[in-house]
């Protein structure tokens, strides 16, 4: 028998955060593994930065435009976008923007509100 505690989780019940005037998300997080709502407004700019954690990152509505090693990828609806650990990357908002990110392990940075790179 599994003693794993399961969670149920409404995004309607989960805080909008502002994390800037242009970047506001929603995150949820299990032991080792994170998901995020993010809402860019168009123009918005993600600076460069890395982390631990792996990300997936799927648009549900807009695009971006990722920088990943000198290399351009534009993401649109329905697309997503793997980038490993420890890779830099920056981001930028072409539309206003709906999208889910996935990092594993979770964002510590983001629950500890030391992402400090979104305010540069």
């Amino acid at each position: 028998m599994t003693t794993t505690r399961i969670q149920q989780f409404r995004w309607d019940e989960i805080a909008l955060e502002k994390v800037t005037e242009m970047i506001s998300r929603k995150i949820v997080t299990g032991e080792r593994e994170m998901l995020a709502q993010i809402w860019l407004k168009k123009g918005a700019i993600v600076p460069t930065h890395d982390h631990e954690s792996e990300q997936l990152s799927y648009v549900l509505q807009g695009a971006l435009r990722f920088i990943i090693d000198g290399r351009e990828f534009i993401l649109r609806e329905g697309e997503v976008l793997h980038i490993p650990s420890r890779v830099p990357h920056q981001a930028e908002a072409l539309d206003d923007t709906f999208e889910l990110d996935v990092f594993s392990p979770i964002r510590q940075d983001w629950i500890d509100k030391t992402d400090d790179y979104f305010r540069r």
